[in-house]
C-alpha cells in the first residue's frame, strides 16, 4: 500500500489518515488509538472500504462503538 500522491482528492476525516491501496481499496487508520474499553468492544483503529462514502460510514461506526464503550466504562 502507498499514500496517494493525490491525497487531497481522497478527502479528509478529522483524526484519521486516509490512503488508497495499490488495489484501489480505501483504508483509514486512526491517529490516536482508541481506549482499552473501546478496543475491548471491538472498535477497530484501521478499517477499509470500497469507496470514500463507505469508508466514512465504517469510521462513524467505529467512533460510535468507542463512544458507547467509553461511556459504559465510566
Amino acid at each position: 500500500m502507498h499514500q496517494s500522491s493525490a491525497a487531497d482528492s481522497l478527502g479528509t476525516i478529522p483524526g484519521w489518515r486516509i490512503f488508497k491501496s495499490d488495489a484501489n481499496r480505501m483504508w483509514a487508520t486512526r491517529d490516536v488509538p482508541f481506549s482499552a474499553a473501546a478496543e475491548k468492544a471491538r472498535a477497530f483503529r484501521t478499517v477499509d472500504a470500497d469507496d470514500m462514502d463507505e469508508l466514512r460510514r465504517v469510521i462513524d461506526i467505529q467512533e460510535q462503538i468507542a463512544s458507547e464503550a467509553d461511556k459504559a466504562d465510566k
